[in-house]
Order: structure tokens, then C-alpha cells, then sequence
């Protein structure tokens, strides 16, 4: 199966709760006007009715309107086959909505009810996404960011084979680059504090976890920069030593160069270094 583009997975993923819907409605059911607003008199209506009012909610963009529509399915008829449905239906229209704890809330609740089902890999899809919409800038908080990490890893560990899987793939690489971006701000500040243990305790953390990542050049010369300012030669030239051979083209490399031979010094990796062994457990040289 070829990959798709996350664009073409999202249009497939509204695709499939609209043949959800669709697979559901009665052919001329009419809709009775349930509003679902609190305080109006409960009036029991034929089940039928009520998921078809939400599906043209739906329909028509009117995502609020839908998820409390879905959700009254539920309530009115809470052992029919179309409670199932409007679980997760409910949830897709709180995420278009943009109401993500709400989503995941409903996607979380589908799929402990109905953990075996075929949508199953549909509902943890929603439930990580829905964390990863709301990953915010490197200057706040990454709480969200690594719930959205861990969700995203377990949509692939136990839906290994579908699309949604493979876009979730893409999204854990993103979300891994931003929490090493936050390490990397953090180090930064620090450096510029001259508080140089404190910033290389920050670009440690992306050269052991984040070593993959699009900002390990830069924490390889930060790590040489540091060590330099409090004399710790060996681990200044391995640092450099090591962006050199896997960034040799790398304007990092070339500061990093230049820092050391204003010391006397040459790039020289110290295989005892903690650098060194760091960076061989992932990608041996």
C-alpha cells in the first residue's frame, strides 16, 4: 500500500465518518428539530431520527451542534448499534470543532467500550492527534508535546499497518524536533547566563534522546563551546570531533574548528568521552 500525504489521510479519515453516517441512516428518515439544549423538556424520539439530524449537522459544518446531537443518540438509546456509531462520531466533530479535550475524551471512551473494533485504529488516531493540534511554541510548556509523543508511538505499536500509523510516524519525528527544540532554548539562555553546567546538562539531553533530530549539530558545537569556557578540553574535541565526521560541511563544525584553534587545540574524539558513547549507541561511526 502506497503512503499517503497528511492531506490525503485526513480527507480518507473524514471520508471514513462520513460512510460511517451514511452506512447508518434509514432511507427518509426526518429529522424532528431536537435542539439538545439544557433545559428544554426530554421528549424520547425513534433513534433513527435523532442520528440523522446529526449527521446533517455534520454535513454542514456545524460541529457543536453535531457532537451533542451524537451524544444524544447515546443518552436516549444507550444499547443500540447507533450509540456505538455516535461515540465516535461525537469525537470527530468535537476535533473538527478544535475542542480537543472534549475529542479526546469521546475517542478515549469509544475505545474502551469497543476496543475491538474496525474504527479502533481510527479513535487512537483522533485521541493523538488531538494532542498533537495543540503542541505549542518552544517557549511554553511541552507537557502536551510529550503526551502527543507517547499517543502518537502507541497508535504505531498497535496499528502497525494502517495509514494512520504511517502519519503518525511523521508526526513523532516533528514532535521529537520540537522537544529538542525546547532543550536547545533552554541551553541557550543558560549559555548566555555563563552558566555553562546547566546549559550542557540541556545539550546532553538532545545528543543522547534527540539524536536524531535537526538540532544536534548545534548542540554538538554548543557542547564544544561549553567545555571550552570551563577547560574541559577532551570533551570540547570530541564534540567537535564527532559534528566534524557526521557534519563536515556544517557552518557548526567550521565555529567549533575555529573555537578550538584559538586554544591550541584540534578536533580528537575521546572514546571514553560520555559524548562519544552517546553517540555510538545510536549511530555508530
Amino acid at each position: 500500500m502506497s503512503t499517503l500525504t497528511p492531506k490525503a489521510l485526513r480527507r480518507r479519515a473524514a471520508a471514513r465518518c462520513v460512510a460511517i453516517t451514511c452506512a447508518a441512516l434509514l432511507a427518509g428518515c426526518q429529522s424532528l428539530g431536537l435542539s439538545g439544549d439544557s433545559g428544554e423538556k426530554y421528549v424520547e424520539r425513534p433513534v433513527e431520527d435523532l442520528y440523522n439530524e446529526a449527521a446533517d449537522s455534520l454535513q454542514a459544518r456545524r460541529y457543536k451542534s453535531a457532537a451533542k446531537q451524537f451524544e444524544e443518540v447515546e443518552r436516549q438509546h444507550p444499547y443500540s448499534q447507533w450509540a456505538q456509531r455516535s461515540v465516535l462520531m461525537a469525537a470527530y466533530a468535537y476535533y473538527e470543532q478544535a475542542e480537543y479535550d472534549s475529542a479526546i475524551a469521546a475517542a478515549e471512551r469509544y475505545l474502551a467500550l469497543h476496543p475491538g473494533s474496525q474504527d479502533a485504529p481510527y479513535a487512537k488516531y483522533l485521541v493523538a492527534n488531538s494532542y498533537y493540534e495543540q503542541i505549542a511554541d518552544v517557549r511554553r510548556d511541552q507537557e502536551i508535546t510529550r503526551r502527543a509523543l507517547v499517543e502518537l508511538t502507541d497508535l504505531v505499536q498497535r496499528y502497525p499497518n494502517t495509514d494512520y500509523a504511517r502519519d503518525a510516524k511523521l508526526k513523532i519525528d516533528l514532535a521529537r524536533d520540537h522537544l529538542a527544540g525546547k532543550e536547545m532554548a533552554i541551553g541557550r539562555y543558560y549559555l548566555e547566563q555563563k552558566a555553562f553546567v546547566a546549559a550542557i546538562n540541556r545539550f546532553k539531553v538532545v545528543v543522547t534522546d534527540y539524536q536524531t533530530t535537526t538540532h544536534v549539530e548545534e548542540a554538538l558545537a554548543r557542547l564544544a563551546e561549553c567545555y571550552m569556557a570551563i577547560g574541559v578540553a577532551n570533551e570540547a574535541q570530541t564534540a567537535a570531533a564527532i559534528l566534524g565526521h557526521n557534519y563536515p560541511g556544517s557552518q557548526w563544525y567550521e565555529d567549533s574548528y575555529v573555537l578550538l584553534q584559538s586554544g591550541g587545540l584540534a578536533p580528537r574524539e575521546d572514546t571514553s568521552s560520555w559524548i562519544s558513547q552517546a553517540w555510538r549507541r545510536v549511530s555508530p561511526i
